[in-house]
């Protein structure tokens, strides 16, 4: 006779495709399974660093639905479909290792960081507790503080974390900033506080405006502060608007400057901002999300001079320092702080009788209470590079963006957004195809140039060649935004790119 337990049992390993583990005798079945994905992926991989290769398969949408099964059924699937599964999942997927993918800020695909990724997966677990994590705790303790040393912090002391993208880090940076001058806010609400205000550049990241929404401070508390012509923050605009603000009764509480801002790739002069921050008693913030990992290289980390007397930093290591996304962390000057401003000491996870230092019970300290394991990654990395091997890799990218302003700063049917070479990888150009370029109505001529860029654009993804991003920005009309942060890239890259622009563009 058959028993209900010994039928649910039964049931449960039909369901665990085809007996892999945990299944009894699973051993050897999950082993070749697992090996067929690796050669997937390895397969794959050596395909994205082949430049014969498209960087993309690009499909619209609704075609892309249609061309293969995506819907979830009740059924298992048999382990063949699995792996067509994920064969074409990987087809259609962007080749964001390519040395020729230049479309976003986080491109190239390192081996080391990506044996980090599968081990981090391997052992998934969740970093609140040291008793559950106790290595990647200790490894998030031994980071943050050599980045906090890195920063100009003495002894590297202090506080931080690992967030999910530099969006959180800057949001985990308000909310400090917040409690910091009103902590009463945690437990009564806004309701207990005055007008607060924050002060951001023009060209700062969105997520600073989106920050003061998700925390009830209100879009409208962000004031947007001058840029000059290279889009860093004009510091005498920064105090005239803290001074106005006060007048009208507002408390200013948070100031964010930007190291290397999305578009421009400038950088807001910290020194001054510092100085006035200091003067007015306001929570110094920089989001270096995107330029923080300068701090790397000798030769150009002055480009961050003043950092060390902010309050606050978010550093993305999985952009220039090419960290398999994500790995963002926010660095704190303050140590404590954090844990203060956050913590609701849930009896069922941070118990106060443990047999270890309770410190490193990181997880009270986090918005998150499941927090993904992003060190690792960073962790080994450092270890495989070392800081020079970072430093080298970021010059490497500076230095071919450089190469790219000086060949196209005076080439016909180029034109620089603007004068001056760029601080950070980003080199923003027009490119004026033969049929706008002699235009005389100028009106009629900016209308065109408008278009230029996403027809070019569009093209470069039918065509799967490479990929770019293009802008507009304030006044200006559509201008590509080319970015390096992909150290496969050389030189050869480069000219292909310009030599690509011009033959899709000839025509227009």
């Amino acid at each position: 006779m058959v028993t209900n337990s010994a039928r649910l049992e039964y049931q449960f390993h039909v369901f665990l495709l085809n007996y892999l583990l945990p299944a009894l005798d699973g051993d050897a079945k999950t082993m070749n399974f697992l090996q067929e994905v690796v050669d997937i992926m390895l397969a794959y991989i050596v395909e994205s660093f082949d430049r014969s290769t498209k960087v993309i398969d690009f499909h619209y949408p609704n075609e892309l639905l249609q061309r293969n099964n995506w819907e979830l059924s009740d059924e298992p699937e048999t382990l063949d479909d699995i792996l067509i599964s994920c064969r074409a999942t990987l087809k259609y997927a962007i080749k964001t290792a390519h040395p020729r993918y230049f479309n976003q800020l986080s491109t190239g695909l390192d081996m080391v960081g990506l044996a980090a990724d599968w081990l981090t997966s391997t052992a998934n677990t969740n970093m609140f507790t040291y008793e559950v994590a106790p290595v990647f705790v200790l490894l998030e303790y031994v980071t943050l503080k050599k980045m906090r040393e890195i920063i100009g912090w003495q002894e590297g002391r202090g506080d931080g974390i690992f967030s999910p993208g530099g969006a959180i880090s800057n949001m985990y940076a308000m909310l400090l900033a917040r409690y910091k001058m009103f902590p009463e806010v945690k437990e009564k609400g806004m309701s207990s506080a005055p007008r607060l205000v924050a002060f951001t550049s023009e060209h700062s990241h969105f997520s600073i405006k989106k920050g003061a929404a998700a925390l009830g401070i209100g879009t409208e508390s962000v004031i947007c502060i001058k840029a000059d012509e290279r889009g860093k923050m004009i510091p005498s605009d920064l105090e005239r608007r803290i001074i106005e603000a006060k007048q009208k009764g507002y408390v200013p509480f948070f100031v964010s400057a930007t190291a290397g801002t999305t578009v421009y790739g400038a950088f807001d002069p910290l020194m001054a901002i510092a100085d006035i921050c200091k003067k007015h008693d306001i929570w110094m913030h920089v989001d270096g999300a995107w330029g923080g990992s300068l701090l790397m290289s000798r030769k150009h980390r002055w480009k961050l001079n003043g950092v060390e007397r902010a309050n606050s930093m978010t550093w993305n290591p999985h952009k220039m320092m090419a960290v398999p996304l994500q790995c963002s962390a926010l660095l704190v000057r303050e140590e404590g702080l954090m844990q203060s401003c956050n913590q609701m000491q849930a009896c069922y996870l941070f118990q106060q009788d443990k047999q270890y230092d309770l410190s490193y019970d990181t997880g009270d300290k986090a918005l998150q209470c499941g927090r993904h394991v992003d060190i690792f990654k960073l962790w080994l990395m450092w270890r495989a590079k070392g800081t020079i091997g970072f430093e080298a890799q970021i010059d490497k990218c500076l230095e071919l963006s450089e190469y790219l302003y000086n060949k196209i700063k005076d080439r016909e049917g180029y034109e620089m957004v603007f004068d001056g070479k760029p601080q950070h990888t980003n080199v923003c150009f027009w490119y004026l195809p033969p049929g706008v370029r002699y235009l005389e109505d100028k009106v009629e001529k900016m209308k065109r140039l408008h278009k230029v860029a996403p027809v070019i654009k569009a093209r470069m993804m039918e065509y799967g060649t490479t990929m770019v991003s293009y802008q507009p920005q304030g006044d200006k009309v559509n201008f590509f935004r080319m970015v390096i942060s992909n150290p496969a890239a050389t030189f050869e890259d480069i000219d292909f790119l310009i030599e690509e622009i011009e033959r899709l563009g000839q025509d227009l």
